[in-house]
């Protein structure tokens, strides 16, 4: 049964005939997805339609309204795009209808890697279908960072200038507002990243958490890419860090064994996957090892934060995802640091 909610289901209705959304003339029924302090989802059913509505949380910030509408921004330069994501149906910056921005779009019949933990079927058992699943994951990033951010009214959503000159300052000083305890091989890689970032990029979309975890896949093979989801760290700079980040189950040319989410037997090689991206994107990425470096580094420092926020005493992380961060941090900034001696540079 539908969740009650705050929502005025009238003039939510009348607002969607408006923009003429599914379901015309058909009295909205909204069922909570997810609701905390940051985002809210709800269901929209209008008859044999489906969307999804997503504002900001209860008790969200300024900084977390001004981040839906930079996602408004983001997802209406998307329309008429390769990339795979859920179409914005429409839109409201301003805050006048439901008394905060909003924005709603279609629904996607899929299915997430994280929603049941793991593969879906066939995926959990046929390891041909499932090499696929990463094939398609490399080439979202590849049809997303090419997609013409200027000519889809882009300019300004990021500061492509100067990115890799910002990267290691900006996320030491990140780390160093919450940080607990030594992280082994965080100050080599820091250092070989100042030593090696490329002299030349082509800026484009950025994901900025581009994983896995981030995408939905449509139901049965072969592996396709239904949707990319959570915008909330995408800007406009190195596409090539988001390949970095769909790498992150590798440490060499073969998927890891152990460590990783997500079990990647039967993966693709990383040459095969480097091809791919290729091929789609027309991008070289013969500097790939410092990507991989920044990816894992980086991610290391962001998945701190969790994991010192769960030794306060009025913690809310879950305790499994805090008893897997302890261990985890440490380990994605030792391969970095791996990396970076395998990699070679200055």
């Amino acid at each position: 049964m539908p969740h009650t909610t705050d929502i005025d289901a009238d003039v939510l209705g009348h607002w969607l005939d408006k923009n003429d959304a599914p379901g015309q003339g058909e009295r909205p029924q909204l069922e909570l997805l997810t609701g905390g302090s940051q985002n809210t989802l709800y269901r929209v059913r209008r008859g044999a339609a489906r969307m999804v509505l997503r504002m900001p949380g209860a008790r969200a910030d300024t900084a977390r309204v001004d981040g839906l509408l930079r996602e408004i921004r983001l997802v209406r330069a998307l329309r008429g795009t390769d990339v795979p994501h859920a179409q914005l149906i429409a839109a409201d910056d301003t805050g006048a209808v439901l008394d905060k921005p909003f924005y709603v779009m279609a629904e996607i019949d899929g299915w997430s890697p994280m929603g049941g933990g793991g593969w879906q079927a066939p995926f959990d058992t046929d390891l041909e279908a499932r090499a696929g699943l990463a094939f398609q994951l490399v080439e979202g990033a590849a049809r997303l960072g090419s997609v013409d951010w200027r000519g889809q009214g882009l300019d300004g959503f990021g500061r492509p200038d100067g990115f890799h000159e910002r990267q290691v300052d900006r996320w030491l000083k990140f780390l160093s507002a919450y940080q607990v305890r030594e992280l082994p091989g965080l100050d080599v890689a820091a250092e070989w990243l100042r030593r090696n970032r490329p002299a030349h990029y082509t800026p484009g979309i950025m994901h900025g958490d581009y994983q896995f975890a981030n995408v939905m896949y449509a139901h049965g093979a072969p592996a396709r890419l239904a949707a990319i989801v959570d915008w909330e760290m995408t800007t406009i700079g190195d596409p090539l860090l988001d390949l970095g980040w769909a790498l992150l189950g590798y440490d060499g040319e073969n998927p890891v064994t152990e460590g990783f989410y997500l079990d990647m037997t039967g993966m693709p090689t990383r040459s095969a996957l480097l091809a791919h991206y290729e091929k789609i994107s027309g991008r070289p990425t013969d500097d790939i090892q410092y990507y991989l470096v920044l990816a894992n580094w980086k991610l290391g420092i962001m998945l701190e934060k969790t994991y010192a926020a769960s030794l306060a005493p009025d913690s809310k992380v879950d305790p499994a995802v805090a008893a897997a961060m302890g261990p985890m941090v440490p380990q994605l900034m030792a391969t970095a640091a791996e990396l970076t001696r395998t990699a070679g540079g200055a």
